[in-house]
């Protein structure tokens, strides 16, 4: 069943979804007040929803403490302008508490990432889900990817399920998402949400659309916003021509030098939002940092996509 606040301001999203990095300080610990000024700064820029501490906040790497003050401070700085959704995971007893964690932070809703491990039957994913559902009011979001991927059987059960309103996809099986789509909308009428939640969403969003999935994730508009929100603009309003010219020019480049590094989908968005100019630090181990060379490949795509935005206009 849709829990209407939260679904009602993602449904027809005026930007980006905005999953900010977490931003660490030269010791290591987590620098809030860098982290609250990165958060403010995407919602400023157009922003139409903040998933905190989710998988590019390096989710995996936070303590609990850790992860409330980071919610606290994300929702804090939103004020209400936007919904915060802050990732919930692990096994099913920790997952419940980082929900309920994220709860008392204020956040609007949550995206429950795979298990830990294990690698679950969908009687046992169904279940798992259901429990942390059932844990807090927050309504949630269901994401699909490693080890939990689901048949549409069970994403129909999933959406009849009090306080689950949706489905993110960080698997890219298209026969499977159109089958999944089709089977909730046959046996489960109503409001249900989809997401692409690929890295680099934006490379693969024309074929998601094409299914009827509209919203997507966008590690880009961490260190370049201007870039994820005029592509965002040209796919709503039917431009193709700067479509086109974008993932020509910049997104296609990027994934393709994303893909040089295990972990680049985090280390990789990082070290974009310091060559932006603000410094987040480095990612925690186990991740590690893009090489210098990466780097500089890096800094020379961003100008050349932002060349491309001045040719446009």
């Amino acid at each position: 069943m849709t829990s209407a606040p939260l679904a009602a301001r993602l449904d027809i999203p005026s930007g980006p979804l905005f999953f900010p990095v977490t931003a660490y300080g030269p010791d290591g610990s987590v620098d809030l007040d860098t982290y609250r000024t990165h958060v403010r700064r995407g919602v400023e820029a157009g922003a139409a929803a903040v998933f905190a501490c989710c998988g590019t906040g390096e989710f995996h790497a936070l303590t609990p403490e850790e992860f409330e003050a980071c919610v606290r401070v994300a929702v804090e700085a939103a004020e209400g302008r936007v919904p915060v959704v802050a990732g919930a995971g692990y096994g099913t007893a920790l997952a419940v508490r980082y929900a309920r964690l994220a709860e008392a932070a204020g956040a609007d809703g949550l995206l429950a990432m795979p298990p830990y491990l294990v690698v679950a039957g969908q009687e046992g994913l169904l279940r798992h889900y259901r429990e942390v559902a059932a844990a807090t009011s927050l309504p949630v979001i269901v994401y699909q990817r490693d080890n939990a991927v689901f048949t549409p059987e069970t994403v129909v059960e999933l959406a009849r399920t009090d306080g689950i309103i949706g489905l993110k996809d960080g698997l890219g099986d298209l026969d499977l998402m159109q089958r999944i789509v089709s089977a909730v909308r046959s046996a489960s009428p109503g409001d249900f949400l989809y997401f692409n939640g690929l890295p680099t969403a934006e490379q693969t969003q024309l074929a998601y659309r094409a299914l009827g999935v509209t919203l997507y994730s966008s590690a880009v508009f961490c260190f370049a916003p201007e870039l994820a929100l005029a592509f965002h603009q040209a796919l709503r309003t039917g431009d193709e021509p700067t479509v086109e010219k974008l993932l020509d020019g910049f997104f296609r480049p990027f994934v393709e030098l994303r893909a040089q590094g295990r972990g680049y989908a985090v280390a990789l968005v990082k070290a974009g939002v310091r060559l932006r100019g603000l410094d987040v630090g480095e990612v925690r181990p186990p991740l590690h940092e893009p090489t210098g060379d990466h780097v500089k490949q890096l800094a020379e795509l961003i100008e050349r996509g932002y060349a491309l935005l001045e040719e446009a206009k």
